[in-house]
């Protein structure tokens, strides 16, 4: 098993227990990345004595490291920012209109390189809420996009939004490399937004865990897509499922328990998370998925 892998690391009398607890991390994702390979060659092994001494090529190589370790498990060239809105609730025909003016209209503009990958409603979860999901060609293309947005008509549009709105939230997301997000489609039905809470440091555990068992679910459901937070909430993992209605998806998820690894997987997968949250969401007309 992968966890026996790890060395024990020795942490010095004199430290803390909670900057200990700290360090073991620390060594422990470090000593992770060797076992996957993402040490880059003459570089200077992360230990307990440079995080002690705060050495500042351990922290450039430590630096160097997350972001091979997102290369590892992530596709890399596009960047999917969740935008969450949580509306007042006497305020839902008019923020469907207006969401849809301005999502549609930067999906439509071709002076902008964002793409929309999906507008929904929950109905089941967090009520008042709805979540945009667009596309951008990297940071460089998210920077680029939202300086010309702020200085586009379309900005215009979303100050209006903003008095209908009792919360709101971006979340940079990368797509894992084993799970492309679903072009556009039309097949009806209902969406479900799966979000887990990791416990730090066990990203890749889960991703290997869920790549060989992804395709029990395959088999029974359409898959959407499959994201790992990179800016604001830390940690989280999302995946996304389209189903004909409630009933087909408890049908459809009782078939996949009966297949081989399944199981195991999510025995695997559930054991890393801190948190689990389900909610069903229905696609708004202008969704480029529904």
């Amino acid at each position: 098993m992968l966890l026996s892998t790890v060395r024990s690391t020795a942490i010095p009398r004199t430290t803390t227990p909670r900057l200990a607890r700290g360090l073991l991390q620390v060594n422990h994702r470090a000593q992770l990345g060797d076992l996957y390979g993402l040490r880059l060659k003459g570089s200077t092994p992360i230990t307990t004595q440079t995080i002690l001494h705060g050495s500042p090529q351990a922290k450039a190589e430590g630096e160097i490291e997350i972001q091979q370790h997102s290369k590892l498990v992530g596709r890399g060239k596009y960047i999917h920012a969740f935008e969450t809105h949580r509306i007042k609730p006497d305020a839902t025909e008019e923020y469907k209109q207006l969401a849809e003016e301005y999502y549609d209209g930067l999906a439509k503009d071709p002076s902008i390189g964002v793409k929309l990958t999906g507008s929904w409603e929950t109905t089941v979860g967090a009520q008042d809420t709805y979540v945009h999901i667009l596309e951008y060609e990297n940071y460089k293309g998210y920077d680029k996009d939202l300086e010309i947005i702020s200085q586009s008509k379309h900005h215009e549009v979303y100050k209006k939004i903003l008095p209908l709105l009792q919360t709101r939230n971006i979340q940079l997301n990368q797509e894992f490399a084993f799970w492309a997000s679903s072009p556009p489609r039309t097949q009806g039905g209902i969406f479900e937004l799966r979000t887990y809470q990791l416990m730090p440091g066990t990203l890749l555990e889960w991703e290997s865990a869920w790549r060989r068992g992804i395709e029990a679910r395959r088999r029974f459901a359409s898959p959407v897509g499959a994201w790992f937070s990179q800016v604001g909430r830390l940690h989280q993992v999302h995946h996304m499922w389209q189903y004909e209605s409630l009933a087909a998806r408890k049908e459809l998820r009782t078939k996949a328990w009966a297949v081989d690894g399944w199981a195991d997987t999510v025995d695997k997968t559930s054991k890393l998370a801190l948190q689990m949250d389900s909610s069903i969401l229905v696609p708004l007309p202008h969704s480029p998925l529904r």
